[in-house]
């Protein structure tokens, strides 16, 4: 069974002894004291309770360290309670409370039920051949491809590493056409695809191209497709029904949305996405192009975006979803078991540990434990055998701190 926590109310209208006591009860109120406990009655803190309703302005407070929380000088009527949950937990079936504070009487209400969310596994596997960041990362047929990047001497790289996940086991493979960093993967029918990027470190994106090169694993060999519209660097790559939106990029592409049909090798340039972005993370959910995160500016700019863009390619047009929790650039997601989880990344003050993930059933996000070692500069990631590969990746802010890391993450949660 899993665990979960009940709000157990009892909303008295005289003052009540315990912790949160009102100091001062006016004439004629009554006072709402609850307490939120866990499944095994052990009392849990930080939850937010919100009391509107009845004509009065809305207050709020937060349980204590012993789970108690109070409202004091309650005016006689109905009123709705509704929970935030902390961290860790997420709203059951019913996030709100009707209840009625009758002069001289006892409130009583049902349980508000909260749900645990469950804790998922995260481990190493064999690290990099290269260390390596700001580069694409694609996977197809059980083998994840980490494209260009540089290491910390911010040299931009050729190379191509391959992952074999059933025999944990990395390889060079066919080394790209020229060097690339901050390009976007995407797999699609078993070929691989790096688009756009740039040829050299500089902060400004001066040196993006639009060139998209193909690599059939079975034959070894980059081929040159039909070019972007434009060529951008720092934006991401979606892959919805066989085709690749890449959306975003460095000033001035930032608003940049363009969709690549492999079959046919053309683009269609797209409505612009509407808040312009770099450094941003992407993934298909419900047949929809979800863009989430980024970079407002080039360099290390401080401007970190939390908007959440969905696109509709039945309909051609962009709608807002819920916005992320904070705003962060350089973090990457992947959808597993239903959720789009998200980690890592940077801030404006530094890196970020942050592990989130967003449910398109309830239109939330929620925080999970953090990651283990925060890393930035991948932009692709896959879920694979069960698991979420986290592989490479800055561990400082900026890029001249490529790793050697190869993480998983076993997702317990699911939201389908």
């Amino acid at each position: 069974m899993r665990p979960k926590i009940a709000l157990l109310a009892a909303f008295l209208v005289a003052a009540c002894g315990g912790e949160g006591d009102p100091t001062e009860v006016r004439p004629g109120t009554g006072t709402i004291r609850g307490t939120v406990t866990d499944n095994t009655g052990a009392t849990v803190a930080n939850a937010v309770v919100v009391l509107s309703g009845n004509a009065q302005p809305s207050r709020s407070t937060t349980s204590g360290g012993a789970g108690v929380y109070t409202f004091a000088s309650v005016e006689p009527g109905t009123y709705t309670l509704t929970v935030t949950p902390p961290p860790g937990f997420t709203l059951g079936a019913a996030g709100t409370l009707s209840v009625t504070v009758a002069s001289g009487a006892q409130a009583d209400a049902s349980a508000i039920v909260l749900d645990r969310v469950p804790v998922g596994e995260w481990a190493q596997r064999t690290g990099l051949l290269a260390a390596n960041s700001e580069f694409a990362l694609a996977e197809a047929n059980g083998r994840i491809y980490v494209m260009g990047g540089y290491p910390a001497s911010r040299q931009t790289s050729r190379t191509v590493q391959v992952y074999d996940i059933a025999s944990d086991r990395w390889q060079l493979g066919p080394e790209l056409p020229q060097p690339d960093n901050h390009g976007m993967g995407a797999a699609v029918a078993g070929r691989i695809y790096l688009i756009g990027g740039q040829l050299t470190d500089d902060q400004e994106g001066a040196s993006a191209v639009d060139q998209v090169f193909e690599l059939d694993p079975a034959k070894g060999a980059w081929v040159q497709k039909a070019r972007m519209p434009t060529a951008r660097s720092g934006g991401v790559a979606v892959v919805h029904d066989g085709k690749i939106y890449v959306a975003g990029g460095r000033v001035p592409r930032g608003s940049d949305f363009a969709v690549y049909d492999p079959s046919t090798d053309r683009w269609e340039a797209l409505p612009n996405l509407p808040s312009q972005r770099n450094h941003i993370a992407g993934a298909a959910i419900d047949g929809r192009i979800h863009i989430v995160g980024g970079r407002l500016g080039n360099g290390l700019s401080p401007q970190k975006s939390d908007a959440h863009e969905v696109f509709d390619p039945r309909t051609g047009a962009w709608t807002t979803a819920a916005p992320m929790l904070r705003g962060r650039s350089g973090m990457n997601g992947v959808v597993a078991r239903g959720c789009f989880h998200l980690w890592g990344g940077e801030t404006p003050a530094g890196m970020t540990p942050d592990h989130d993930y967003y449910d398109p059933r309830t239109d939330r996000w929620t925080s999970l434990p953090n990651m283990p070692i925060p890393v930035h500069g991948v932009v692709g990631s896959a879920f694979v055998d069960g698991l979420i590969w986290v592989t490479g990746g800055g561990t400082q802010i900026g890029g001249a701190s490529g790793s050697l890391l190869n993480q998983t993450y076993r997702p317990a949660v699911s939201c389908e």
